[in-house]
């Protein structure tokens, strides 16, 4: 043979060596699911809505369905914990509107707001306090701007020339006049965004001087001194006041703003800014901040803090900075200020018996502080009420205990009177929430009755039934409560809002298993006046209109109660058609008690809503669903729940899969155990320790406990504290016991804390590695939740292949 001949042979064997290759390898572009499943996703989405400040109109706010993967793969910035699009200055992240209409309670009368650009991009959509106008931003490719609409006419523009800036946050308040906006805007004059220099000045430094600064496991933070500037340059803000008619007037100089909030009375701003030094090991929602109270025209009135850099929060679940904290208005009153300081150095490690103190410091905020209430646990929230009342709830997670308590803060002199002592984790004994109106400033306040001598209280109503969700009227005075409305079989029905106390008019959200979720008004004093209906939404998947659901209730072999929901096909029957293969979706949470644990967390009422992150997907393709089984960690009388934490798992798992087995709906061999974020934590686990499940899918997991040293989830060791705790729980450290097939799937911009691309990409090259039927899927450009109509369907496909390839075998059911 030649030189030419032998060089034409070794060419042409690699090229078929390569060709070889190529087609050997998996599809490398988006890939469809069954039609059935992608109908199920492209299903319409239900209108949210929002109710007037004064109760008598409803604002429908309609998306578009899922965006494209040109859309969610725009340009993104990742600095401090933020993500920000450099084209538009605004979140890179995010839902959006299409379509507003808005509809009279009383008349019926609806009419969609006119105006709008085409196929617009609505957000932050904000009622004005007097109800007749909304105001909200429309996204434009290089820009956010501000419009508003008049609820009468119908009508929408935009209200000035300036761009938005809502890199930080919510870029607009309502002034309580609803004439005029507090607004955060792109400085006019800040130039173009800066380069990255194409040669390093030096090398990058940290260091650590002053005793210790924990930190979780955060992501997107500041790595640079180019990323110091780029942060800088995309979050200062110049602070401006635009009335209706679209004049504008700056306020200050440009700054590093986070928060301009007016005053209820409209005469002042309180405004938050970011400080140096910032951080590389912690957001930006932890760098030094100066909190100021300025007048309406821009003038400084009084500094109320300066905190310094955050870094140094001890890792104890409940630990919080030091200095004042949570510094906001006072909702009640014209201007009046209320902060938080930690009295035990924000240490929740430390056993004291004084936590925190509120303050109120009113205008013209020279005054000395006046406390409020001095609390034994942490600070939660506060609420606060028109007639000299407030509740001002505290918690702790060690003991899952909550507290309320009433308040006067015009009179001082008033002790605070406990109203509420129980443990948060205990759904039997929630009492329910306050239901809030809106004050004539338009900031949320308690709805009293009686004078102010009653609230009304709603909640879901857990109960062994399952949930029944009710309103009632709250005794502020002997604690004493009165069932005003309690759900009924076959519905679920949810209250919403008390429109008018004097004629008891409540609006409540009602379904059941078959009808969807719409909007009623029905009279609390009188049960036999017929409903009146404010919407008509369509059932959004009418093909599985007859999902059978059922709520069952089983036990772990030591005797905890647990709980899941059963869903099974259309048509399908047990003994005709003999059991299913299955799909068992789940996330695992951690308890205090195993009382609380073994409580029923559902309704068997509930629309059969199908989302396209719903295991029931499944449902139209053969299999039967056990969706949320319990798979409680449970650690009492002063243990550690995670102390047994495969132990428990497992069991739990072993319980749910003996339940299904022995109802005849499905085969032990043919079940899949899959989750998200915890829940593939969790699947990954079972696969490592049982032989309980045929395969198992977990998605945007965290395996590799030893990358999250500092804590996870509801474990608060660090890894030191309790190195045997983190080696047992982590399924990277037991892959080698991993013997059925598993499909790993993440998101390659996946910010969640803990939850990084690189556990999953490390956890399959372990599984690779060890010789385990494993795949990884990575996602472009997406999160920890995914949004991309492309990623969404390719998931789907992913899952049902693996499913159908490792479970559902030459046994599937088919619809007859």
């Amino acid at each position: 043979m030649t030189n030419k001949q032998l060089h034409f042979t070794i060419t042409f064997l690699v090229l078929l060596l390569s060709v070889t290759s190529l087609a050997q390898q998996p599809k490398q572009h988006y890939m469809m699911p069954p039609k059935a499943i992608a109908d199920l996703v492209d299903a319409p989405f239900t209108p949210r809505i929002s109710i007037s400040p004064d109760n008598t109109r409803m604002l429908f706010l309609y998306y578009p369905g899922l965006p494209s993967i040109a859309e969610v793969s725009q340009p993104e910035l990742r600095l401090a914990g933020l993500r920000i699009n450099p084209r538009t200055n605004g979140p890179s992240r995010g839902w959006y509107y299409n379509k507003m209409t808005v509809k009279n309670i009383t008349t019926d009368k609806e009419q969609e707001i006119t105006g709008l650009p085409e196929r617009p991009h609505i957000t932050n959509v904000r009622w004005s306090p007097d109800s007749k106008k909304i105001a909200f931003v429309i996204t434009k490719p290089d820009h956010l701007e501000l419009w508003y609409a008049d609820i009468i006419s119908g009508k929408a523009k935009r209200l000035s020339t300036v761009s938005l800036n809502s890199a930080v946050g919510n870029p607009f308040s309502w002034v309580s006049d609803s004439k005029t906006l507090i607004a955060l805007t792109t400085p006019a004059d800040r130039g173009t965004p800066p380069q990255k220099p194409s040669v390093p000045t030096g090398p990058i430094i940290q260091e650590n001087l002053k005793g210790k600064a924990p930190a979780r496991t955060y992501q997107d933070l500041l790595k640079s001194p180019y990323d110091e500037i780029v942060f800088t340059y995309y979050t200062t803000s110049q602070i401006v006041k635009i009335d209706i008619n679209g004049n504008t007037i700056l306020l200050g100089q440009p700054d590093l703003y986070t928060f301009a909030g007016p005053s209820p009375d409209g005469n002042y701003v309180l405004v938050k800014t970011i400080q140096r030094p910032f951080s590389y090991t912690v957001p930006y929602y932890r760098f030094p901040l100066r909190t100021e109270v300025w007048n309406i025209t821009g003038q400084k009135v009084a500094r109320i803090a300066d905190l310094p850099l955050a870094d140094n929060i001890p890792v104890p679940f409940g630990s919080v900075r030091t200095g004042r904290r949570l510094i906001n208005w006072r909702h009640d009153t014209d201007a009046t200020l209320y902060w938080v300081e930690a009295l035990d150095d924000g240490d929740a490690g430390k056993d004291v018996t004084q936590r925190d103190r509120v303050y109120l410091l009113p205008a013209p905020f020279d005054g000395t502080p006046q406390p409020l209430i001095t609390l034994g646990l942490r600070f939660d929230e506060i609420l606060w009420g028109e007639q000299n009342t407030a509740i001002v709830t505290e918690f702790w997670w060690k003991t899952r205990e909550t507290k309320s308590w009433l308040v006067s803060p015009d009179s001082p002199e008033t002790s605070p009177r406990l109203i509420i002592d129980r443990s948060f984790e205990d759904r039997y004994s929630d009492p329910g929430q306050p239901l809030m109106k809106h004050s004539k400033h338009g900031f949320s306040v308690l709805l009293t009755g009686k004078q102010g001598k009653t609230i009304f209280l709603t909640g879901k109503g857990a109960s062994p039934e399952g949930d029944r969700p009710f309103l009632d009227e709250f005794d502020l005075s002997t604690h004493g409560t009165t069932r005003l409305f309690h759900s009924r079989a076959p519905y679920y029905e949810q209250p919403v809002s008390l429109l008018d106390i004097s004629t008891m008019r409540l609006l409540t959200r009602r379904e059941s298993t078959t009808e969807p979720p719409n909007y009623f008004i029905r009279n609390v004093k009188n049960d036999n006046e017929k409903l009146k209906q404010l919407t008509s939404f369509p059932h959004p998947t009418p093909q599985l209109a007859n999902v059978k659901k059922e709520l069952i209730r089983y036990k772990r072999a030591d005797g905890v109660d647990l709980t899941a929901t059963l869903y099974l096909p259309p048509d399908y029957s047990p003994e005709q058609d003999g059991p299913l293969p299955m799909l068992m979706w789940a996330y695992p949470r951690e308890y205090k008690s195993a009382n609380a644990a073994g409580q029923v967390t559902d309704s068997p009422y509930r629309f059969v809503r199908i989302r396209w992150y719903s295991p029931l997907l499944f449902l139209a393709h053969g299999y039967a669903v056990l969706d949320n089984p319990s798979m409680p960690i449970i650690g009492e009388e002063g243990e550690e729940p995670n102390d047994t934490y495969v132990e428990q798992l497992v069991a739990s798992a072993k319980a749910a899969v003996n339940e299904v087995v022995r109802r005849g709906v499905a085969d032990r061999n043919r079940i899949a155990i899959g989750g998200h974020s915890y829940g593939a934590f969790m699947a990954a686990n079972l696969l490592a320790h049982s032989d309980l499940f045929a395969a198992g899918i977990a998605r945007s997991g965290a395996y590799n406990r030893t990358l999250t040293p500092f804590g996870f989830q509801s474990e608060e060791r660090t890894f030191w504290e309790a190195p045997d705790v983190y080696f047992a729980m982590s399924p990277f450290m037991h892959a080698d016991k991993i013997n059925e097939p598993i499909l790993l799937i993440h998101g390659m911009a996946d910010n969640n804390s803990g939850t990084y691309p690189l556990q999953s990409e490390r956890f399959y090259a372990a599984l690779k590695g060890l010789g385990a039927t494993a795949k990884l899927v990575m996602l472009p450009a997406e999160s920890h939740g995914y949004r991309a109509r492309e990623s969404i369907m390719h998931v789907l496909y992913e899952m049902s292949n693996w499913m159908d390839a490792y479970v559902k075998s030459n046994h599937s059911y088919q619809k007859r």
